[in-house]
């Protein structure tokens, strides 16, 4: 019984992933992702059913496009296995299956795909864009503080800790406004911290820390890697150039994803 429960769980997965290409790309251009039907963004022909099943239908279509038979690139069918992998591991770090299906736990697990959304969407966005979106912001701090009313109310949890979180948040959102007001754009710093205290309401302080650790050896490596190869192609660039290109949200939203799989697995495991 909870191989066919992991199953559908795997198939949602890759629903929600053929949700977060879709979203990744229409978000930044500030298109509809809820009532505009899927389209093909070379030819703009609106997609059908058989088109837009995930995994099989790039598989059975070639990975190309029906109607104009451009390729579609292959990342969108590597997100949603991912995706679809990641639900999966999810549901058994948490021991969420068809024997322990309880209210609390279909409600934990919610909360959990709700959170491990807003993480994809963020890194998606900003490995594409090099950008913080504000919208993407937004939804974590909507889904942070329905999810601390729960764990207040539900669970008993310390509502002082909470409330500072709400505190904090406040503080940067109104440096955040501050600073749209002077330069006319948003900080991608403030969406950076914004991200952080997200993760820390989700998944605690101690894997943030563990996570913002992880981020900065993972950035020097990338540097350094960047740079052999700059080096390479005779083409050197300052520490400052590669910084102000590089993906942070990306880095922080990936790390955290693995050390939280992983401490969620050798607590429960």
């Amino acid at each position: 019984m909870n191989i066919f429960f992991y199953l559908i769980i795997f198939i949602i997965g890759t629903l929600f992933g053929s949700f977060y290409t879709l979203a990744v790309y229409r978000i930044p251009k500030r298109q509809d992702i809820v009532h505009t039907h899927s389209y093909c963004p070379n030819c703009n022909h609106k997609l059908g059913f058989l088109d837009l099943i995930p995994i099989i239908s790039y598989i059975f279509l070639g990975g190309k496009c029906r109607y104009c038979k451009e390729k579609i690139r292959i990342r969108y069918l590597i997100l949603e296995i991912l995706s679809g992998t990641l639900f999966l591991a999810l549901a058994y770090v948490m021991k969420f299956n068809f024997e322990s299906l309880t209210t609390i736990k279909i409600i934990q697990y919610s909360f959990m795909v709700l959170y491990l959304t807003f993480l994809v969407l963020i890194c998606g966005i900003d490995k594409e864009n090099r950008k913080m979106d504000k919208l993407v912001s937004i939804y974590g701090i909507v889904i942070s503080i329905v999810y601390m009313i729960y764990l207040c109310i539900v669970e008993q949890a310390n509502i002082y800790r909470y409330g500072i979180y709400l505190v904090i948040y406040i503080i940067v959102l109104i440096l955040d406004t501050i600073t749209l007001k002077r330069y006319a754009k948003n900080s991608y710093v403030t969406g950076i911290l914004l991200m952080i205290i997200t993760m820390a309401i989700f998944t605690d302080e101690y894997i943030v820390a563990n996570v913002i650790i992880f981020t900065l050896l993972a950035i020097f490596f990338y540097m350094f890697l960047y740079k052999l190869k700059e080096r390479k192609n005779r083409n050197k660039k300052t520490d400052k150039q590669i910084a102000d290109k590089l993906s942070i949200g990306f880095f922080l939203g990936s790390c955290n994803i693995i050390i939280t799989f992983l401490i969620l697995l050798l607590i429960n495991h």
